[in-house]
């Protein structure tokens, strides 16, 4: 199973340097989990530099995959993930929702890179 943190899928939707390093995760979508909190993110910031109407659609492929939700368990996790490991909240619940699956994080962000079953591509 793959989660692909936001950054790389701005990465992969803007084009950028890294895109081909995250389209095997995000095209194979019967193994694609997709976090809630990557949705918020990608959406917010899509949000801000296009318009709503290319966020809705960038929402739409990210739905592909199969969405986690934030529940009470995945919630405590994540905070004693953070506790443990310093990540931010939204880092946090990211990664909390990999290890729920046993999924490997796709990422380019830095909090990521020394953690147990992440593939970290340097920006």
């Amino acid at each position: 199973m793959h989660l692909v943190d936001s950054s790389g899928w701005l990465e992969y939707f803007t084009g950028g340097k890294n895109a081909n390093h995250f389209a095997p995760a995000i095209l194979d979508t019967s193994n694609l989990l997709v976090s809630a909190i990557n949705l918020y993110e990608v959406y917010k910031k899509v949000l801000a530099e296009k318009d709503e109407n290319t966020a809705i659609q960038v929402l739409g492929l990210m739905r592909q995959g199969n969405v986690i939700a934030v529940d009470i368990t995945l919630a405590i996790s994540a905070a004693q993930f953070s506790r443990k490991l310093k990540l931010p909240m939204a880092d946090s619940l990211i990664y909390a929702s990999a290890r729920r699956f046993n999924a490997i994080v796709w990422t380019q962000d830095a909090d990521f890179k020394s953690l147990d079953g992440v593939k970290y591509f340097e920006k």
